[in-house]
């Protein structure tokens, strides 16, 4: 590119320098898969690109320039004719809304996402006769997109010869007149799909027509935006889904690159959404309530605009937003969005709705993190993208082969009871979705870039750098995941080979053939504990970290290196001989992991895999795990598994989240430890004393491992010690009860060595007892300083009991009768009870009923010292079956567009499925069309709710085909 442009990308200031990379990833050739579970979708989405024929993704484009279709029919769903009287009107030509009979506006963008799949497919083959074969599709596809654009600009119809869409020019015209989300269908969205998969067919295989017809889009939109004020544009932007405009700014920083020309970049800008960047480089969080794909999606067009224009506003606002969205509003595998928009800041828990976690949105924070860490060489980005590659991404591809559908999911919700939504021909993640999964390879390793040295001499480094080493040569590889995998760098003379069974082991083995000095850069993950699940099988090796990294040691032929973690790496830096092998132990462990604003909901996480729990239920699945947590935080569980790929923990079947499996799931369990009980081989490590509760809900538990675990076990007991004197002064422990817990906590294991020594408790000397048990010395050391008890006994005892069970989903499909009883230590308990944030009521004797809701029902008793103590439970009710409303719109006279739309504003709903003449019952997911035929059609149907309630099937009559129409 010519220096005028990149000249300003040089400069400095703000959190980095624009323009700066600190690692580059390796070439997609040059980096081969060789096993392991990613090999699975990867295969599964490559039988699909290589199967799928060229035609159907031309078909919308070829009707909406005249030309012939060749008899294919377009993909279907979102991706379809449009209506067979929507003509290819030109920008200004369109006859209005109520004249104008419109469909499938979103069509082209889905070809779009297919051309980069074949291209990325393409470029990262291994086998040449797949590649050849890969790329002469994209040829082919390239190539009827070409003609399609000089079709139309043979027309004269259009404002620019560059113009290349499925339908005509008039929603982009309707677009600058403000036209809302229903009238049009996020027209550029659509065209950066179709530039960028253009672009990746430059890029992976090498194609200049490509090249040649994206830059001529490029310059169509330049041409339609730059007459804009710029106060027009970002009502524009703004626009809810209408405006949404996918990484339009991305691919045309990427033309000026590519091409030199500097139109490009101003038109890049055209794009720029001032009032969220300016929010957002300032540090202000605005995101609540945002659609999350449309604003993610532009995040990568401003790193790019930062590297152009050397503006630390962009980077600044990326930065700034990354740490707004992650922790904070991301869930457990990696997602974010309830129903496509962003919660509130910090709200996991309080974010879990029905539909969260598009897909669409994963993909391009993966993309993000990928161009953050190139920026920074920070092991945050990459923790997060392992995170969500092996987590969401990997488990959205459904585990059966296709020849028509990318078999992804739209959401991949973690609501309890959730299934995940495959399928999805046509819609926006099954376009991602099809990129997604044919390049797992592109993020596993990272390399120093041209005339970029590493960290000569960093503080992790071992060994040195051998003598005369110049840093400004020094040759770095980052091993960002521990995937079975080879990387050549025949640049340098490097080439690695990954062996390990991740994520089912806990350890890998990376032979590298190099000679002199190179910088390795192992990655210890964020999920990294101190001690291995007893569970063999799942783990593989079970070595203690001799490291000085807890969790993660290495060897180098056999010898421990006594490294440390810089930055979240531990760097080797050698003299390398060809064939040194580094072997790399982290045993695995299994996790409890609580949500950031709730401490009660947790997900279960072994290693970097979520797990699921299998189960019918659609309300909250209890898990207790008091007596299996270690010091850390971690559990020494009896996880065991199973020979279907799934693992046993006590009443839980727990599938991993990459299974792909179409099993109902929870993500998210609710915390339900009914004792203050602590690990150890000594029973009386379980106090007995039950769990109490404060006002805000949060348990004895909750409060003592809030923070998730602890340095040492001094720093346990004194939690332990500190929380019994909360409790005792609440009034929801006795003195005895705390004595009781305490004790436990000293005849507990958590923190002790394996001789039953601990750390140094603060008061005693921390040596063994009279009869020579450590545990003693802490027991007696704890009881010194238990609280004393000022007042006998304890707030009373309350119970909310149940008539009966809830059905198999935990909803009760009839009226719930609860009965509320007290027991005091002293005296008759005041009780009284509430639902909701209703008054209190006495609780009387008779049953408390509850018809159709999700109540929230407290009980509480008051003894005569005023002492209080609460009960909450969770019931659930819906008593009536979902309703169903159907809209019908006729397609012409052979065709008509059918709209089931059902409501249910107790439990939700959770599916619709219909049947017709020919038509097994399908489960709904989108308007659907069917063709008339000379005889009345019948089509039935039924909604099912998410507590199990079905609508009683009913029928829809299509009439015959009018002939005269």
């Amino acid at each position: 590119m010519p220096e005028a442009v990149l000249a300003a990308g040089r400069a400095v200031g703000g959190l980095l320098a624009p323009g700066t990379r600190v690692a580059e990833p390796f070439p997609l050739a040059d980096v081969v898969l060789t096993g392991g579970v990613f090999t699975r979708a990867r295969d599964q989405m490559l039988h699909l690109a290589r199967d799928y024929p060229v035609d159907r993704l031309l078909a919308v484009f070829r009707a909406n320039a005249g030309l012939d279709t060749r008899g294919a029919l377009p993909p279907g769903g979102w991706e379809d004719f449009g209506h067979p009287d929507e003509d290819a009107w030109g920008p200004d030509d369109y006859p209005g809304r109520e004249a104008a009979p419109t469909a499938n506006l979103l069509r082209g963008h889905y070809a779009g996402h297919f051309l980069s799949m074949l291209s990325l497919a393409a470029g990262g083959a291994d086998d040449a006769v797949v590649r050849a074969e890969l790329r002469a599709k994209v040829d082919d596809l390239v190539e009827g997109l070409r003609e399609v654009q000089e079709t139309l600009a043979a027309t004269g119809r259009y404002s620019h010869p560059g113009f290349l869409a499925a339908y005509g020019e008039w929603q982009f015209s309707r677009l600058e007149g403000l036209a809302p989300y229903g009238e049009i269908w996020a027209p550029y969205y659509t065209c950066h799909k179709i530039m960028a998969g253009l672009l990746d067919a430059h890029r992976h295989t090498g194609s200049a027509t490509a090249l040649d017809v994206a830059a001529a889009m490029g310059r169509w939109v330049h041409g339609r935006l730059s007459v804009l004020p710029a106060e027009h544009r970002a009502q524009m932007w703004a626009l809810y889904i209408a405006g949404e405009a996918g990484g339009m700014n991305e691919v045309l920083c990427d033309l000026a690159v590519l091409t030199g020309d500097e139109v490009f970049v101003e038109a890049a800008r055209l794009f720029d959404l001032d009032t969220l960047l300016d929010l957002a480089a300032a540090g202000r969080d605005e995101l609540d309530g945002m659609h999350a794909n449309q604003h993610a999606a532009t995040l990568l067009g401003y790193l790019a605009l930062a590297d152009l224009t050397g503006e630390n506003r962009y980077l600044d606002a990326v930065v700034n937003l990354w740490d707004m969205l992650v922790p904070g509003r991301t869930y457990a595998h990696g997602g974010s969005g309830e129903n496509e928009l962003w919660g509130p800041a910090g709200a996991v828990a309080g974010d879990i709705g029905n539909r969260n976690a598009e897909t669409c949105v994963t993909y391009n924070m993966l993309k993000i993190a990928r161009a953050l860490f190139e920026r920074t060489g920070e092991a945050r980005f990459a923790d997060y993208y392992e995170r969500a590659v092996t987590n969401q991404v990997l488990g959205s591809r459904r585990d059966v082969g296709s020849d028509d559908s990318p078999e992804v999911t739209y959401m991949f919700p973690v609501h309890p009871g959730a299934l995940r939504e495959y399928d999805n021909v046509g819609t926006c993640c099954g376009g991602t979705g099809l990129e997604n999964h044919v390049k797992y390879q592109d993020s596993v390793y990272f390399r120093s870039p041209a005339g970029v040295s590493g960290s000569a001499g960093s503080p992790g480094s071992a060994g040195g750098a051998p003598a005369g080493a110049a840093d400004g040569d020094v040759r770095t590889v980052w091993v960002n995941l521990y995937v079975a995998s080879t990387a050549s760098w025949p640049e340098a003379g490097v080439r690695l080979v990954q062996e390990t069974a991740y994520p089912l082991e806990g350890a890998s083995r990376i032979r590298v053939d190099a000679t002199g000095d190179l910088e390795l850069r192992l990655r210890v993950p964020g999920w990294v504990g101190s001690s291995p699940v007893s569970d063999p099988q799942v783990t593989g090796r079970n070595h203690r970290s001799d490291t000085g990294v807890p969790g993660f040691s290495v060897r180098v032929d056999g010898e421990v290196q006594s490294v440390r973690a810089d930055g979240g790496y531990v760097s080797l830096r050698r003299d390398w001989r060809p064939g040194t092998v580094v072997e790399i132990d982290m045993p695995l462990t299994l996790r409890e992991v609580p949500a950031p604003d709730d401490t009660s909901v947790v997900s279960l996480e072994l290693g970097p895999t979520v797990l699921l729990a299998r189960s019918a239920a659609t309300t909250w699945l209890p898990v207790e795990a008091a007596t299996w947590r270690r010091l850390d935080g971690t559990l020494d569980a009896p996880l065991t598994s199973a020979d279907d790929g799934t693992w046993r923990l006590g009443d839980l079947v727990l599938e991993p989240t990459w299974s792909g499996s179409d099993a109902r799931y929870h993500m998210y369990l609710r915390r339900a430890d009914a004792r203050i009980a602590f690990a150890g081989t000594d029973p009386a490590a379980d106090s007995g004393v039950p769990n109490p509760a404060r006002q805000d809900g949060r348990t004895f538990l909750d409060v003592l491992w809030s923070d998730g675990g602890f340095a040492d076990r001094s720093a346990f007991v004194e939690a332990v010690l500190s929380a019994t004197h909360e409790f005792v002064d609440l009034g929801l422990l006795s003195a005895t009860e705390a004595r009781q817990v305490l004790m436990a906590a000293a005849r507990s294991d958590v923190g002790r060595g394996a001789d039953g020594a601990g750390g140094r408790l603060s008061d005693g000397d921390g040596g063994p007892g009279a009869d020579g048990d450590p545990r003693s010395a802490d027991e007696a050391a704890l009881l010194s300083r238990a609280p004393t008890p000022t007042h006998e006994g304890s707030a009373p005892r309350v119970e909310i009991v149940a008539a009966a069970a809830p059905g198999v989903t935990g909803w009760y499909l009839r009226p719930a009768e609860l009965t509320v009883s007290a027991r005091a230590d002293v005296g008759e308990p005041a009780v009284e009870v509430r639902v909701g944030d209703e008054p209190w009521r006495p609780a009387g004797q008779a049953p408390l009923v509850l018809s159709d809701g999700v109540h929230t029902v407290t009980a509480r008793a008051v003894d005569e010292a005023g002492r209080e103590r609460r009960v909450v439970r969770e019931v659930s009710v819906d008593t009536r079956p979902p309703r169903t409303t159907v809209t019908t719109k006729r397609l012409g006279p052979r065709g008509v567009e059918i709209n089931l739309a059902a409501a249910d504003d107790v439990s939700g709903v959770d599916s619709i499925r219909w049947k017709g003449p020919d038509t097994f019952w399908a489960t709904f997911a989108e308007p659907f069309s069917r063709a008339l035929s000379d005889v009345p059609q019948v089509i039935e149907f039924a909604a099912t709710d998410r507590a199990g309630n079905q609508e009683p099937v009913r029928t829809l009559v299509l009439p015959p085909a009018d002939a005269d129409r």
